[in-house]
């Protein structure tokens, strides 16, 4: 019996989670479209999150720009360019919503963890324990230029750095008992003797002596979220996260590679091996049919990767200025520059682009795909499509084999860009028991099911939960 035998469902209770990234900065939503709104008016905030709730989604999240992206020094104009901070827009949702989770990502590069864990805590107050934080660090000088020490940090530097960004934070999360307060009027003191605590930390990147000034929230901590997938970032995550997001989404056996090795992480640093929810990130192209729905995701990928972003996208390979060139036409002719990505529109450092160009000449040749074809052909390969049936079917074996938790939704249309997977995929799944009919919580914790936060638990109780 192979693990994909549908006799042998190893989780036959599991439920899908489900959430939502407001991207921002990026060129995956489909500005350009007449349906498509602000992303920077609250409204478009607003709509979004309110129909994920009525969709029952665990959360929605909000991406960080601390930079506008550039190509040669000039902003590229080709993407969707609107992030207001993240936490001062979540505020503002938690007084339009009531059961939604709310994450910021929030970067440990660029902030000092005393400000930061007040922030995250005065949002977790402010919503009644719904806040969450993707935990995110910067590599690159491109980004660091606009902060008073610019720079960088080396990969490792950066783990090093977050994790202890993240103990100082959870140490000020833990500095006011949950019985601080005193609950009667009649009490000799406002505050319990000893209820509040002096946090202090000395260590390599930071050096603190506070005393907190919020209690706790509801779900004594925000949930701590966190992508990387490096060796490295998956250590991070098995350590300390309590959702990771994941690019192994798409096929179901990579993801249940992925999802296998994090559970021996897990296991290796004594947690149980449910203890981190696996929601990878994800695009949803519903059809009445199939063939409508890769209809609808061919042209889909051409309001995305227009010709302008395509000779963008193919020039960071090349090294050079496309801007010029025929992206209907073929692929350059001449060789690679190799030179330093320095993250400009969001690239990722590509190791041999020699290697990479060869790979797309041939293929390229093979199929007789035009430059702007071999983009989208060759580019990330992003989510799911299909039918709400089929889509259903697909996410409760993903789901009840262990390959995911859930996934954290990227609508190409904003702010309407929902609307087909909360009125058509999400009554498919609740059929198939796959998903919930109700909120049965009130916290992010309870949504997703987690256990208490990590520090409110003894070593032997982390070994023994499950």
């Amino acid at each position: 019996m192979t693990r994909t035998d549908p006799l042998d469902v190893p989780r036959p209770d599991a439920q899908l989670h489900l959430g939502v990234f407001f991207q921002g900065v990026n060129h995956w939503t489909i500005w350009s479209d007449q349906a498509s709104g602000s992303q920077i008016d609250p409204a478009s905030y607003r709509r979004v999150a309110q129909r994920a709730e009525r969709g029952l989604f665990d959360a929605f999240f909000l991406g960080e720009g601390l930079r506008l992206r550039e190509v040669d020094g000039r902003i590229h104009d080709l993407d969707i360019a609107g992030r207001p901070d993240a936490i001062t827009q979540l505020a503002a949702l938690a007084a339009v919503t009531e059961r939604i989770g709310l994450v910021s990502t929030s970067n440990t590069t660029f902030n000092e963890p005393a400000d930061l864990a007040r922030r995250l805590s005065g949002l977790d107050l402010l919503s009644e324990g719904r806040a969450g934080w993707n935990v995110v660090t910067t590599d690159n000088a491109w980004t660091g230029a606009n902060f008073r020490r610019g720079g960088y940090l080396d990969h490792a530097d950066r783990y090093r750095r977050a994790e202890e960004f993240l103990t100082v934070a959870r140490a000020i999360w833990d500095g006011w008992d949950d019985r601080a307060v005193s609950a009667s009027s009649g009490a000799p003191a406002w505050a319990a003797p000893g209820g509040v605590r002096q946090v202090r930390h000395q260590g390599t990147q930071f050096d603190v002596n506070l005393v907190p000034t919020l209690p706790r929230s509801a779900q004594g901590h925000p949930v701590i979220f966190q992508a990387g997938d490096s060796g490295e970032g998956r250590d991070f995550a098995a350590r300390n996260a309590d959702v990771i997001f994941s690019a192994h989404g798409n096929d179901f056996d990579d993801a249940l590679t992925f999802a296998d090795d994090l559970r021996r992480r897990l296991r290796a640093v004594g947690r149980p091996d449910d203890d981190l929810r696996i929601l990878p990130g994800t695009e949803i192209i519903i059809g009445a049919t199939e063939e409508e729905a890769l209809e609808k995701k061919r042209w889909i990928r051409l309001q995305q990767v227009t010709p302008a972003t395509a000779l963008g996208i193919a020039g960071l390979l090349w090294g050079l200025d496309l801007s010029d060139r025929d992206a209907d036409g073929p692929l350059p002719e001449e060789d690679p520059v190799v030179a330093e990505n320095d993250g400009s529109f969001g690239a990722r450092r590509v190791a041999d682009p020699r290697a990479v160009v060869a790979e797309w000449r041939e293929k390229a040749q093979a199929h007789g795909w035009s430059l702007r074809e071999t983009v989208i052909a060759l580019g990330p390969q992003r989510g799911h499509v299909g039918t709400p049936a089929g889509l259903a079917d697909k996410f409760a074996h993903y789901v009840r084999h262990g390959a995911v938790d859930g996934f954290n939704i990227t609508p190409y249309l904003i702010p309407d860009g929902l609307d087909d997977i909360v009125d058509l995929l999400v009554p498919a799944l609740q059929e198939r028991g796959v998903y919930r009919t109700e909120y049965t919580g009130t916290t992010l914790r309870d949504h997703l099911g987690l256990r208490e936060p990590l520090t409110h638990r003894s070593t032997t109780c982390r070994r023994q939960a499950g």
